[in-house]
């Protein structure tokens, strides 16, 4: 637990030692987690550090009464209320830039926001399945973010608050996200902890709330300030956004995605990950691991050639 000032803690988990540190920014609503399997790969090679965001896993919550001078610019449960975060984050914990910057689904709005306002910390911004910030202005997209996925995760706030949720794990009716014989017992338990916490789900919840200001965001800062050209930029992406939503809606992210790239970063290396969609990052977790190897290695060479 780091104290970032003004009252707040939060969660960061850093292994392996060596520079360039490589951040893993999650997707929405998850905790640090999701990134076991690629952070233990990476770490043989250089320092790899997780966190959790601010209300979700370990990371504190901040209460309504404490204000920390940001709220009247960044609404909580925003990219840019992110990015602030986190970058108080980082200079408490005493890391070393330049950072590579990795980040899946809102975790790509907290990277490229971070970029383009911290360009000198970042030598490299790593998009998995990023959401293009003008998806929240297709009226199908509007009505599976707010009208389906958003209730459910209501749902399962509301389950939680009640203790439905520890009966139905228990039960083994729910089970953690991340799972098999190469995750430790404490992870699972950390999960399932999580999956009981109403307050944690809480956060889940507003950070899809939040979703579309949050792509706001993004748009206006990236037009404000374009990115600075000696970073380098690589978007990962599968064979599908999610292969459980509908294919109507996977190929309109698709063609999104696609045109984002090409307008806002024309030089980019579009990376396809075959089999995969958005939960790549702990089922596909290799492919991830191999990109993030290279640019280490990278980035190392030209410390040494320095």
């Amino acid at each position: 637990m780091i104290d970032v000032g003004l009252g707040q803690k939060m969660h960061l988990l850093c292994k392996g030692q060596g520079s360039p540190v490589v951040i893993l920014d999650t997707p929405t609503g998850m905790s640090s987690d999701v990134w076991l399997h690629v952070q233990d790969s990476v770490s043989s090679q250089t320092t790899v550090c997780t966190y959790d965001r601010v209300g979700l896993g370990f990371s504190k919550r901040m209460m309504q009464n404490e204000t920390t001078g940001t709220e009247k610019v960044w609404q909580m449960s925003t990219t840019g209320r992110m990015v602030d975060d986190l970058h108080r984050l980082l200079q408490a914990a005493g890391l070393a830039a330049p950072f590579i910057l990795v980040g899946s689904e809102l975790g790509t709005f907290n990277g490229r926001f971070f970029s383009h306002i911290h360009d000198v910390q970042v030598s490299d911004l790593v998009l998995i399945d990023p959401i293009p910030e003008d998806v929240f202005e297709e009226g199908q997209w509007k009505e599976y973010w707010y009208g389906k996925l958003l209730p459910s995760l209501q749902a399962r706030q509301f389950s939680a608050a009640t203790g439905l949720s520890r009966m139905l794990l228990i039960m083994g009716l729910i089970e953690p996200t991340i799972k098999g014989e190469n995750v430790s017992e404490e992870v699972i338990q950390r999960q399932k902890y999580l999956l009981s916490n109403p307050a944690h789900l809480s956060s889940a919840v507003d950070e899809h709330y939040f979703m579309n200001e949050s792509a706001t965001q993004v748009r206006d800062i990236t037009k404000f300030k374009p990115l600075s050209s000696k970073i380098s930029v690589s978007m990962l992406t599968g064979d599908s956004f999610d292969e459980q939503m509908p294919e109507h809606l996977n190929q309109m992210v698709a063609k999104l995605q696609k045109r984002f790239l090409k307008e806002c970063y024309p030089s980019a290396n579009h990376i396809h990950i075959k089999g995969a969609d958005r939960r790549m990052i702990y089922k596909k977790p290799s492919a991830i691991s191999q990109h993030l190897r290279k640019l280490v290695n990278q980035r190392q060479a030209r410390q040494q050639s320095e």
